[in-house]
């Protein structure tokens, strides 16, 4: 059973996840449009970079979101399917 503080610093960390990914998703469909734009090549790589540490630090913690960060949290790749995944934890969504 996870504490209540675990639990929330699991939801904080979810929820920059998604917004980083939110923030990665849509400025590669303004690349898709322009994709010259200095700035917004710039700002897609930091978030991207990001995007990685944010879902790596997870895995480490939690347990992988994506079998990318599988290898972050142990070195059978397949081990990560057979964790709780974050929607089936105590609580459940909110």
């Amino acid at each position: 059973m996870r504490s209540s503080s675990q639990s929330s610093n699991q939801r904080r960390l979810l929820q920059e996840i998604n917004e980083t990914s939110f923030a990665v998703n849509d400025i590669q469909l303004y690349l898709d449009t322009h994709p010259c734009d200095e700035k917004a090549m710039e700002f897609y790589k930091e978030h991207a970079s990001r995007r990685n540490e944010l879902l790596c630090r997870y895995a480490r913690e939690f347990g992988p979101l994506t079998i990318d960060s599988a290898a972050e949290a142990c070195g059978n790749t397949f081990q990560w399917a057979q964790q709780p995944f974050p929607w089936e934890q105590e609580g459940g969504c909110r």
